[in-house]
């Protein structure tokens, strides 16, 4: 089982950045892909990017490609997201979540363990 607590969230002007971390618990955090995925209220929850079980690939949601970038440090059990030259619709609840995968996926269903959420807010 994997626990995972998500931090970083916060409110920043249109243009600036912030970096998201994922703890997670456990000593078989490098067996699971990681992904972190965004949910606004009234609309389902999104793929946002994506990171292998090594980390030796990821995958972006067209809509943050560029901007975004995931990493994981498997030695400190914890994954990121630096988001960069943020957009009012960027705004959103971000969940970071893992699977017991070695490819990173954009399919929400392929990911067993999610956390509880951090709050990004940008304004305009």
């Amino acid at each position: 089982q994997v626990q995972l607590v998500e931090s970083g969230g916060g409110l920043v002007q249109a243009g600036g950045s912030l970096r998201l971390s994922c703890a997670a618990s456990g000593r078989t955090f490098s067996s699971y892909a990681l992904g972190w995925f965004r949910q606004d209220p009234g609309k389902e929850r999104e793929f946002v990017a994506a990171i292998s079980r090594s980390g030796a690939s990821t995958d972006y949601a067209n809509s943050v490609k560029g901007r975004f970038t995931i990493s994981r440090d498997n030695a400190k059990n914890t994954v990121y997201l630096q988001m960069n030259s943020l957009k009012p619709e960027d705004t959103a609840v971000y969940y970071c979540a893992a699977g017991p995968r070695r490819l990173s996926s954009v399919v929400i269903g392929t990911y067993n363990y999610w956390g509880q959420g951090t709050q990004v807010t940008v304004s305009s």
